[in-house]
């Protein structure tokens, strides 16, 4: 159902560079570009994630409530999805573990722009 998501950037290279390295652990690479505006997919009929300048003018900033979940193969893929967004230069805002009875393993993060991210994988509930 999800098409893409955008999220704001005032430092369109620096930010391009985290994702194309983050994202690329997924096999994700950029399918559309312009000064303004990149894309990255697995494939181009997959969900998408876009950075963008905004097109108002005014200074991108992260939304409150705000969040993007990104599906990995595995929990151990998501460790390793966190680490390598850590080592990027993200923040920590919940490291990898289950998180309550569903079978649900996450890591959660803010990428360099402030905006908040997770990793996860949904598994067999636990019991």
């Amino acid at each position: 159902m999800i098409g893409y998501i955008t999220l704001g950037t005032n430092d369109m290279e620096k930010s391009a560079q985290f994702y194309d390295a983050l994202l690329g652990e997924l096999g994700a690479k950029r399918f559309m570009e312009s000064e303004t505006f990149i894309a990255w997919a697995t494939t181009p009929g997959q969900a998408g994630l876009c950075l963008t300048k905004p097109y108002d003018g005014n200074a991108a900033t992260a939304g409150n409530g705000t969040m993007v979940a990104l599906a990995a193969n595995s929990p151990e893929q998501v460790d390793a999805l966190y680490k390598k967004a850590m080592e990027l230069g993200a923040t920590d805002e919940g490291e990898p573990g289950p998180r309550g009875d569903e079978g649900y393993y996450a890591g959660y993060f803010r990428d360099l722009n402030g905006h908040k991210l997770n990793f996860f994988h949904m598994g067999q509930p636990a019991g």
